[in-house]
């Protein structure tokens, strides 16, 4: 089994409600075939792909194929979302991180405090003169970025 498969197979509502029925116990492929609105050689691919993905595990009783959730298979996926997952949200945070160690660099580390007598102004200051200056445009928004399936 690899990931392609595992990850194709589950792509389809059909089969996600499929696994989610023989989450609770095996069925045969009538009962399977009864519970939705398509015809049983239908269900029966559906069952072919989970077969082949290895998430199901099909048992012959009888005149009967009954089919049960193989729940293992599920786990190399959710290593592999876990793994990348990880690693997007470690992307996401590393700016951030980026940004307060540079605004911490940017802090003195120490100040000296030396107590003196007030200063006293020599002359009043002359109050600045207002002139009226343009207002700078405001800065377009950064764009917002693309996630993709790995981002997730």
């Amino acid at each position: 089994m690899n990931l392609p498969e595992l990850f194709s197979a589950l792509a389809d509502p059909t089969r996600l409600k499929v696994l989610e029925m023989l989450h609770q116990k095996s069925r045969p492929v009538h009962e399977l075939a009864a519970a939705f609105d398509i015809s049983r050689p239908a269900i029966s691919r559906h069952l072919r792909v989970l077969k082949e993905a290895g998430l199901v595990a099909e048992v012959k009783q009888g005149r009967e194929n009954v089919y049960s959730f193989q729940r293992a298979v599920l786990g190399s996926g959710s290593k592999w979302i876990e793994v990348h997952g990880t690693a997007a949200k470690a992307r996401k945070k590393a700016p951030a991180k980026a940004e307060a160690s540079a605004a911490v660099a940017k802090k003195p580390r120490s100040t000296i405090v030396v107590k003196s007598k007030p200063a006293v102004p020599k002359k009043p200051a002359k109050a600045p003169s207002v002139e009226a200056k343009p207002m700078a445009k405001p800065a377009a928004p950064a764009p917002t970025p693309q996630l993709s399936f790995f981002d997730f």
